[in-house]
């Protein structure tokens, strides 16, 4: 016995000692290579790479590589990929909850843009949202500025030149956004837009500046109209087994790099992502209109009423709704 102690106390000096093993991390994202969201994870990835020696690594799969916008949050469920890039309103009736706050006017009292919406989505991402994630451990959230209706070629001086307009959209509220202009809705695919506006499918898209110039949309518009209407959100989630299976110390890292903090900080820079891209749209040569004041009252008076009924209708069935939007626009 007098020799056994020795020898198991060395058995746990050597394995604490032990190198952690490298890990590489497969992220999906739907969205262009230049685009706000995949910049900030190629960044987070390098910081991962400094503080771990090179042994925690983000391999990055922008523009769909690994599958569609809609595929995303299965393909990070499933472990087809280890980290996913999420926008809930790519599959309608799937994320109620989180998508309540881009509601119409939806936005916490202290200011409608990303740096604001983003970190307090993301602190109550735990409490609310975790059963509309299962098998993913939600690693930051996003909020958009509000989105602009941007036009091909008809000038949006007033509400009633979106009757019969088709609008590209994703997700319940911003169908219901244009069924109250008397718009019609397409749900075209991000990817697909430019080409839906050259062949005439569409009319116009509902997009953030932003995202006009990740798509490089300025050449298929004329006309974008402000203020900006509702939001969309995101997630940026991780499969909980694939997690799970990381050493102490990689987790450790991945938890310390992500949450709040990060969601504040990505947040920040899709706001400055947002003024890059109104210059862009006018360098192109678009038009941004301002509703005039009587057009603006007529917009919120016709938009209201969604709200309630978007809150009532995920409430129904017993979900904390009420609650949850109460606590992101406080």
């Amino acid at each position: 016995m007098k020799h056994l102690i020795p020898v198991a106390m060395l058995a746990v000096f050597t394995a604490s000692a032990l190198p952690v093993a490298a890990e590489t991390l497969k992220v999906s994202s739907y969205l262009p290579p230049k685009h706000t969201l995949n910049t900030t994870i190629e960044a987070w990835g390098a910081e991962l790479a400094e503080k771990s020696g090179g042994t925690l690594t983000l391999e990055l799969y922008p523009a769909s590589q690994l599958g569609p916008v809609n595929r995303q949050f299965d393909m990070a469920a499933s472990g087809a990929a280890d980290i996913a890039v999420v926008l809930h309103s790519a599959t309608p009736g799937r994320f109620p909850m989180t998508e309540l706050a881009g509601l119409p006017l939806a936005a916490p009292s202290a200011g409608n843009g990303s740096a604001v919406g983003s970190p307090r989505l993301t602190e109550l991402a735990d409490e609310f949202l975790a059963s509309e994630h299962p098998g993913t451990k939600i690693l930051w959230m996003a909020v958009t500025p509000p989105l602009k209706v941007s036009l091909k070629s008809v000038e949006p001086t007033s509400l009633d030149v979106f009757k019969g307009l088709r609008i590209r959209y994703a997700g319940q509220v911003f169908q219901s956004v244009l069924e109250a202009l008397g718009a019609t809705p397409l749900p075209v695919p991000p990817a697909e837009v430019q080409e839906g506006l050259s062949k005439g499918i569409i009319d116009g898209t509902f997009f953030p500046y932003e995202a006009l110039k990740a798509f490089d949309l300025g050449s298929n518009l004329k006309y974008t109209m402000e203020p900006g209407i509702a939001s969309a959100t995101f997630a940026v989630v991780m499969n909980q087994a694939r997690f799970d299976a990381l050493s102490p110390e990689h987790q450790a890292l991945i938890v310390e790099s992500t949450g709040v903090a990060r969601a504040a900080a990505f947040g920040a820079l899709w706001d400055a992502a947002e003024e890059e891209g109104k210059a862009y749209v006018q360098e192109k040569g678009v038009t941004v209109v301002s509703l005039p004041d009587d057009q603006k009252a007529a917009l919120f008076a016709a938009i209201t009423p969604i709200i309630d009924a978007s809150i009532a209708a995920v409430e129904a069935p017993g979900k904390p709704a009420r609650a949850f939007y109460t606590a992101y626009v406080q």
